[in-house]
């Protein structure tokens, strides 16, 4: 589907939507997050990030990704099992993800940090789409529908300017990017670059606009040098 014949959802009809009336429908499937995960979470912070924390305080950005296979089963078992990644633990988890039918699921709980995005995961908030390509998820209604409100809502839950919504593939040109590995400071995924971003922002504006939620300003980048 192009960007021309996405429909926003319908306008609020108070004069100012409240984050409750925002949030869409969400199935809760969380994923194990004990103890153990949270110490190695605080550990992965304090090596790349230069502060023990595993809590996830006043997020100001939000990512999105796509899953690269077309299973949320699939996708939902690989973050539950923790397994290490790129020789590091904890495995790698988002908040949430958007299945085909448009159906979304919470995996971890907002105040705490998934490891989604190299150089970010201190500051955002993760949001995984089921799908083999950015292409594939702009063109599917339901689950572009669900992805639009559920940003919208976080959004407006965190204060968070539709700028600062930003693809993987993004990441390291955000002014926010910290990454204190020399080695992992120009690693990222290819999902969600900048032509696919520019389609879902103008989406994702129209959307807070039909909602009544200030979208702000658009992104800013500074050179990466990667």
């Amino acid at each position: 589907m192009t960007a021309g014949l996405w429909v926003p959802v319908a306008p609020s009809a108070s004069a100012r939507a409240t984050t409750p009336s925002l949030k869409p429908a969400i199935v809760k499937k969380a994923i194990p997050y004990g103890p153990r995960r949270k110490d190695q979470m605080a550990a992965y912070s304090k090596r790349h990030y230069g502060e023990r924390r595993w809590e996830l305080r006043s997020p100001s950005v939000i990512v999105q990704h796509y899953t690269a296979g077309l299973s949320f089963t699939s996708a939902w078992n690989h973050f539950a099992s923790n397994d290490r990644w790129n020789g590091e633990s904890p495995g790698t988890c988002t908040h949430f993800i958007i299945d085909r039918d448009g159906t979304i699921y919470q995996l971890v709980p907002l105040g705490t940090r998934c490891r989604h995005v190299v150089g970010l995961n201190h500051v955002s908030v993760g949001v995984e789409h089921v799908g083999t390509s950015d292409r594939m998820v702009l063109r599917d209604r339901q689950q572009m529908r669900s992805s639009l409100r559920l940003t919208v809502w976080l959004m407006a839950k965190f204060d968070v300017n539709v700028g600062n919504v930003i693809g993987h593939a993004e990441a390291l040109e955000h002014p926010l990017h910290r990454e204190l590995y020399r080695s992992w400071r120009c690693l990222v995924h290819a999902d969600f670059p900048h032509r696919a971003m520019k389609t879902y922002r103008s989406r994702l504006r129209d959307a807070a606009l039909a909602r009544d939620v200030r979208a702000g300003a658009g992104p800013t980048w500074e050179p990466s040098g990667c």
